[in-house]
């Protein structure tokens, strides 16, 4: 332990005790909450378990930014619009190894940690991968001991909360922060910044000839308040910063509407102002929203790098060695507009010459890229940038014009090229392209698989690597064990810890430590014992909730994800209508009891993903009812997908369903959190499916489908979907029965959309793939049965899963792209080779 960041171990050890725990949460119930156990609800005391946990983090928190102080270390600023990390309570008590203790405390005061536990609220400050991505990182990067913050938006409503109404999803206010305040939060109004928009630019010529230019005449600009939230690292002394940014008004009330009777006028700007952070990714299919997710973007990135440099200047007064201090990585393109904030900062306010100011801005960005779909990557109307941002928009500009400048000396007379390469695309609307621009002012891109990179390098950025080829770079992703194994799956994480030793929370690695045990028959009837509660508990849960009956002894096969047409939720409900197909032919016939899960968001505006939610519930509604199934057959949707639901739907889990088409997939984590809790994987070779293969083994994942390149021939020599649609009488059928209205008879024509885009079109290669899906269910099915094998199987991919923690990710990121160092000088999980090759 570094000498500046001892703690006394006494004190904490102390505080730590069952005894204390009881002081404190007696405390914070009479001065916190101002009640007594008569008076008390759930609720407050949830609060005052919460601040007594927080209260044990407090002198780590500030001592370990302190310490980053005086050793004046490089610093990590992690960017990004999402961060999803569920419920805080549950996962801080396993961070400080207090389960056990506050357990025991709450029960000798007459209380049940469980119920209060439930109270906890999942802050709604993301929607799907990429904000759980952030949440594993942060935890990793405390974990590791790096000197790192996070920072984002604090939304007041989060994305929507999901609602099934008739089988459709209906979207509502996610008001997570309702019941009047985050125990874990801590505003800092000290800490607020103005953001500017609209206005224009004036050039003038100081008195040494040069040109100068300034933003000048803005108007609507807002104020962003900061609030803050611990990030404990795993059983060590570091406690990192989340800062998250909240819209305010510069004023609050304009007293010359309210004073000639105006009330709402006089309140209107306060409410547009803080209109920027009340909802994560606004609809942008409209103008309005648009305008203000462009907003929200800069909004975001411009406090984000006040508060950054501030910080910097407390110890370098100079922002010369900004790039050796400070290292910012942009998670996806909605922080790319910090690469002009920071230069209009260099040039415009630091006075800096344009070369010597884009250098540092270029070593100190990072590009993370976590999409290779054309649609999906970022892009801003240069009309619509000039009215917001004026000179950022200039400043964008003479970025591309020097870029394009460097690669016309490197491919010389190559326009179609630079046409491809150029940050700014003409047609059919002119746009700066965000991922071009993040390509070009950083000194890292990375993917995040394998796969992904390579695709990256050799299809959708080509040209970018052909010019920059030491630029790019893959992190495969990861996951952090001790929210998605200690925390969800305590039972299995006990097991695991009795035979290995508890070391695998802080080294994944040490999981391969299982392995012997798989012939080791107790064991194995634990492992299984384990798995079949689980299903119990979720059995319960669906049950409680949805009035849901499912038979725990069914294969319980999962599918959860963002509702989109690549991930192919479509493959999975027309697999399950031809499960139901075959049972009234043959009702009989002895079957696979299984149980069919879903779960997942559909973005507002995709009418067709949200149809195919509408199919799920549908198909679900049919066979579930039917008495010739008996119960065979289940289909489930679990509405409003969120991390507290993952965790109880993982540990359940049989089989994981990651059927995306080979090549649309970044990576996936879904995958690694499924496989880490003992569920077998039925995949494509996509995203991070190929690498959890090289791990596990081939024999011990179901892989099918075409690979990436026998996608690309497919679509290069014409695709006829129908084709497959005659060749195959189950399928035929199945989408016949849903073109004929058998699951919707009360809207005929429902689902014709779906139909019509499978036959004439099926981009995503539905109806490709469905005939070895199919077949390799069957195989799924035959190992189910054999419960021996299945288990032994399980338990492999779980002490194979070493590779995927987001600690051997983050320790990738320091020390190839950010250069930083833990505090303490260690490192916790080792880099190893496959298992298999």
């Amino acid at each position: 332990m570094a000498r500046d960041r001892k703690i006394d171990l006494e004190t904490w050890h102390e505080a730590r005790s069952v005894e204390a725990l009881k002081q404190s949460f007696n405390a914070h119930l009479k001065y916190s909450q101002a009640k007594d156990q008569y008076s008390a609800t759930t609720l407050d005391l949830y609060n005052s378990l919460a601040m007594t946990v927080r209260d044990r983090l407090v002198d780590r928190w500030i001592q370990t930014q302190q310490s980053y102080y005086r050793q004046d270390v490089k610093r990590v600023y992690y960017l990004s619009m999402e961060y999803l990390l569920g419920r805080i309570l549950s996962n801080y008590l396993v961070s400080l190894d207090l389960n056990s203790k506050c357990r025991q405390a709450v029960r000798d005061l007459g209380y049940n940690l469980e119920e209060i536990q439930d109270q906890d609220v999942e802050p709604g400050l993301g929607n799907g991968g990429l904000g759980r991505l952030a949440a594993c990182f942060l935890d990793s990067m405390a974990t590791l001991e790096l000197p790192a913050y996070g920072y984002g938006i604090r939304y007041e409503f989060g994305i929507f909360y999901q609602k099934i109404v008739n089988g459709f999803q209906v979207e509502t206010a996610d008001n997570w922060n309702r019941r009047g305040g985050n125990p874990w939060e801590i505003p800092r109004p000290e800490f607020i910044y103005p953001v500017k928009f609209y206005g224009k630019v004036r050039e003038r010529v100081n008195s040494r000839g040069e040109t100068t230019r300034e933003w000048e005449d803005t108007h609507d600009d807002v104020m962003a308040m900061a609030y803050d939230v611990p990030v404990p690292g795993y059983q060590n002394d570091t406690v990192n910063n989340l800062r998250l940014w909240s819209a305010r008004s510069t004023r609050e009330l304009d007293f010359e509407f309210f004073n000639v009777g105006d009330y709402v006028l006089s309140v209107r700007q306060k409410q547009e102002s803080e209109t920027i952070s009340k909802v994560l990714y606004p609809n942008d299919a409209v103008s309005q929203g648009k305008e203000l997710r462009l907003k929200q973007e800069y909004f975001f990135v411009s406090a984000s790098l006040q508060d950054i440099i501030r910080r910097h200047k407390k110890v370098n007064p100079s922002l010369d060695n900004f790039c050796d201090k400070v290292a910012i990585q942009l998670n996806d393109t909605h922080p790319a507009l910090a690469i002009p904030e920071l230069m209009r900062i260099l040039i415009d306010e630091e006075k800096m010459p344009w070369d010597k100011a884009w250098d540092i801005a270029v070593k100190t960005f990072g590009y993370t890229n976590h999409t290779i779909l054309p649609e999906a990557l970022e892009k801003w109307p240069v009309s619509l940038l000039g009215y917001l941002l004026p000179r950022h928009l200039q400043i964008i500009y003479e970025i591309n014009t020097r870029f394009l400048d460097a690669a016309r000396a490197r491919f010389p007379r190559d326009d179609e090229r630079l046409g491809r390469m150029s940050i700014i695309e003409e047609v059919p609307v002119k746009s700066a392209r965000m991922a071009h621009l993040a390509i070009v002012g950083s000194h890292s891109v990375n993917g995040v698989a394998a796969l992904h990179t390579e695709i990256l390098k050799e299809k959708v950025f080509k040209d970018f690597h052909q010019l920059f080829p030491g630029r790019f770079n893959n992190k495969t992703n990861g996951i952090t064990q001790r929210q998605w194994l200690k925390s969800c799956n305590p039972e299995l994480a006990s097991l695991i810890t009795d035979h290995i030793g508890g070391q695998w929370a802080s080294d994944l690695n040490e999981l391969k430590e299982l392995l012997p045990l798989i012939d080791d028959d107790p064991f194995r009837k634990q492992w299984s014992q384990i798995k079949k509660n689980n299903k119990k508990r979720l059995a319960d849960y669906l049950f409680e909730k949805l009035g849901a009956k499912v038979d725990p002894n069914s294969m319980f096969d999962v599918q959860v994800k963002r509702i989109h047409e690549y991930k192919r939720q479509l493959l999975n409900i027309l697999h399950v209508v031809v499960l139901y197909n075959r049972i009234r032919l043959a009702p009989k016939r002895t079957f696979l009891p299984r149980t069919v899960l879903f779960s997942g968001k559909a973005a507002p505006s995709y009418a067709m993903a949200k149809l195919i939610v509408k199919l799920i519930n549908s198909v679900g509604d049919k066979v579930n009812s039917d008495p010739a199934v008996n119960g065979r057959l289940k289909t489930v949707f679990l509405p409003n997908y969120c991390v507290s639901l993952a965790e109880k739907i993982i540990p359940a889990a049989d089989l994981s369903q990651q059927i995306s088409t080979a090549g649309t997939e970044a990576s996936g984590t879904g995958n690694m959190k499924l496989a880490l809790n003992g569920a077998l994987t039925l995949g494509t070779l996509d995203g991070a499916n190929i690498e959890i293969m090289e791990e596990v083994g081939p024999e011990n994942i179901f892989i099918f489908g075409l690979k990436t390149e026998e996608v690309a021939k497919l679509k290069q020599k014409g695709y006829h979907p129908k084709t497959y649609y005659q060749g195959n009488p189950e399928l035929k059928e199945a989408i016949d029965m849903v073109r004929d209205n058998y699951f919707s008879p009360e809207n005929p024509g429902l689902f014709l959309p779906i139909v019509d885009n499978l036959l004439n079109s099926d981009p995503f290669l539905v109806l490709a793939d469905f005939a070895s899906y199919s077949e390799m269910q069957k195989t799924v099915e035959k190992e189910y049965l054999n419960g021996e094998l299945w288990i032994r199987k399980s338990i492999i991919n779980s002490a194979r899963m070493g590779k995927f923690s987001s600690d051997r990710t983050i320790q990738e990121y320091a020390d190839d792209i950010w250069n930083v160092h833990s505090i303490n000088g260690k490192r916790r999980q080792k880099r190893e080779p496959p298992t298999t090759s």
